[in-house]
């Protein structure tokens, strides 16, 4: 980690490497792709071999309280922003324009803010984040991480909008 001055703003440089974000996803069971920039990580992740979809669900949806109520992470419906971390996510979609229910995009911001701090006002270190990087992506596959508001990305799992008429 190294901090970095540009004029009056730092910045905190994490300092990834992008085989180990890519042996953390597959330690969690997803095949991984990454593309490394000065900035960011992207990484597209696919589980193989897994019957139900990914566990991102919609949080406004009371069919979901159950799984509201025990998840850790919680994701910014109108940004992709996974709230208190330097991760974002997207859907990725099929060549018909569906989302893919196996998989997903991130991008893990190399850059952030000399103020930045996880929840509890922990400091971020490389090691903090590897650990909170397989947090999440055990999220995904058990306990189920909660999209809130905005149309940006869009739940998984769950009861969907567009499934029959409701009572």
């Amino acid at each position: 980690m190294q901090v970095l001055q540009a004029g009056r703003h730092k910045l905190i440089l994490l300092e990834l490497e992008a085989e180990m974000v890519s042996e953390v996803a597959r330690q969690a069971g997803f095949e991984s792709r990454v593309r490394e920039s000065e900035r960011s990580i992207q990484i597209d992740l696919t589980v193989a071999n897994h019957q139900a979809p990914l566990l991102l669900f919609d949080a406004a949806d009371p069919a979901n309280l159950g799984w509201f109520s025990r998840c850790q992470f919680y994701i910014d419906g109108r940004t992709g922003g996974v709230m208190q971390t330097p991760i974002s996510v997207s859907n990725k979609r099929d060549r018909a324009g569906r989302n893919q229910t196996h998989s997903v995009r991130l991008r893990i911001s190399k850059e952030l803010p000399v103020t930045f701090r996880l929840p509890g006002k922990q400091p971020i270190t490389e090691q903090v984040f590897y650990a909170l990087f397989q947090n999440f992506l055990n999220a995904l596959m058990k306990t189920g991480v909660a999209v809130c508001g905005g149309d940006i990305v869009q739940p998984l799992a769950g009861r969907g909008e567009g499934i029959g008429p409701r009572n």
